[in-house]
């Protein structure tokens, strides 16, 4: 695993290339802490062995972002108590968290995790076996989350887009897509996955997540130039319903971690108007996630 020293579960060492707004946020991030334990069986191979609060703190100063939203990894199941404590050691009033829950949870269990800053669920089922939540959850994981004014983070394939259509348009929260919704980069945009996440976003009922990159890329590092054109469409579309961010540790990325600083120019390559990308890193993330 090639990392920096100083920038755990990182390579390179340089900073971002274009200075950030004050309150820029980085949309997606994760925490390992050995100090919780795993979900049973979902020991992933790809767990970084360390990838705590403290070691995002060296990432947050070398990228110059101020907030942050801590996302419940799958590792950890439905037990959200590792990304809660994330929250308060980087800080509540300028980070936020995602939480993975089953239907079952109970009332107060919400309001608990609602006072330690979690905004929304997420469901990952981009790979379905085994995961704790499921699809025929999707609904009535709204239905409880609408009132608090929550909203679902969606991890799903295009073609999981797609298939579940009819189901996304009736939600009664908003939805965020993980990772450019997984859309097929390089193409004409002429898929039924991008047909409905335009849909859902020229209608002020979904946000897309400018990250991931290494998730949709045929060409690779360190340009990932065929995700260019997917992301552009986007802000084309919609750039008050976007977020960045830098999906660190990178827990997919097992054998060469990504640059975060050079993830981040990427979005001055997807988007390379200041104004706008002030938009996508400060003003956006605040009307999202209810920071002050």
């Amino acid at each position: 695993m090639m990392t920096s020293e100083a920038f755990p579960n990182s390579s390179g060492s340089a900073p971002p290339r274009d200075a950030l707004p004050d309150d820029a946020c980085d949309a997606h991030i994760h925490v390992f802490d050995a100090r919780f334990a795993e979900a049973p069986g979902e020991k992933l191979t790809a767990t970084p062995v360390q990838a705590t609060a403290a070691d995002y703190r060296a990432i947050r100063r070398r990228l110059g972002t101020r907030r942050a939203v801590v996302v419940q990894p799958r590792a950890y199941g439905t037990d959200n108590s590792a990304t809660l404590d994330a929250i308060q050691q980087l800080g509540a009033a300028h980070t936020r968290g995602i939480a993975v829950l089953t239907p079952e949870a109970s009332d107060a269990e919400l309001r608990r995790l609602d006072a330690g800053g979690i905004r929304g669920l997420r469901l990952t089922l981009h790979a379905a076996a085994g995961a704790p939540t499921r699809f025929d959850m999707l609904m009535p994981l709204a239905e409880r989350i609408a009132p608090l004014g929550w909203h679902l983070q969606l991890h799903f394939q295009a073609a999981q887009i797609a298939a579940h259509a009819d189901v996304l348009r009736q939600v009664p929260c908003p939805i965020v897509f993980d990772h450019l919704a997984r859309l097929p980069v390089g193409g004409e945009h002429a898929e039924p996955a991008f047909a409905l996440v335009r849909e859902l976003l020229e209608k002020e009922r979904a946000w897309v997540k400018l990250s991931g990159a290494y998730l949709n890329t045929r060409s690779g590092a360190p340009g990932y130039a065929d995700t260019i054109e997917t992301a552009r469409a986007l802000v084309r579309i919609a750039p008050e319903r976007l977020v960045w961010g830098s999906d660190w540790p990178h827990a997919t990325e097992e054998t060469h971690k990504p640059d975060d600083a050079r993830l981040l120019d990427l979005l001055g390559d997807w988007v390379p108007d200041t104004a706008t990308r002030t938009t996508i890193l400060a003003h956006n993330p605040a009307r999202l996630y209810g920071f002050a």
